[in-house]
């Protein structure tokens, strides 16, 4: 069966349900979507590799990498192999050098794992053709539009709530000392993309 490579488009709050995230991944060679409803916890993991920031102790699938790399696994790739009533399936496909291995996994936690060994990311046709959203109607980006905006304006509120620009960069180094030690990544990804912007 041939796969179908995807990326990683965006990842945000679930309307749908209370405290999920939706990640949206994208075919890399057509304009359908792949959106997945994950947890919160997961959501953080892939947010902090995206973002590459480093927390004080190392998370679930950091330790995961460092027990592959210890026994000389790496991971492959990333396969959404199956959808169930609703339900994505996923396989991390590892390799020892000479032999490869599948390991079954919530799409949330491979995909958080193969972000940290740089692995791309597949699925099937059967599963795009069943789940995938084609965005391919112009009316439909322009309806879509507003909606855009009204989100580009929450932005605009929230970054004015987190102006860091009169921060001195002792003050925000210790302000994302504070937030990596509070686990408040988001936070932390917006001082940081302030600390580099003065570096």
């Amino acid at each position: 069966m041939k796969k179908i490579k995807l990326e990683i488009l965006g990842l945000s709050s679930s309307q749908s349900q209370a405290g999920s995230f939706a990640l949206v991944l994208g075919e890399t060679e057509g304009n359908r979507r792949l959106p997945i409803i994950i947890g919160m916890f997961e959501a953080q993991a892939i947010a902090i590799e995206i973002e590459k920031i480093i927390p004080n102790r190392p998370m679930t699938h950091d330790l995961f990498k460092s027990f592959a790399n210890n026994f000389h696994f790496t991971v492959e790739e990333i396969v959404i192999s199956d959808l169930k009533e609703g339900v994505f399936f996923a396989k991390i496909v590892c390799s020892d050098g000479l032999k490869k291995t599948e390991v079954d996994a919530r799409p949330s936690d491979a995909i958080a794992i193969g972000l940290r060994f740089d692995s791309p990311i597949y699925t099937y046709e059967t599963i795009l053709a069943e789940a995938g959203i084609v965005l391919t109607d112009e009316a439909e980006e322009e309806k879509a539009e507003p909606k855009a905006e009204a989100k580009v304006k929450a932005k605009k509120e929230t970054v004015r709530k987190d102006d860091f620009k009169n921060y001195s960069v002792e003050k925000l180094n210790d302000l994302l000392k504070e937030a990596i030690d509070k686990e408040d990544y988001e936070r932390a990804a917006k001082i940081r993309d302030e600390l580099s912007k003065r570096n």
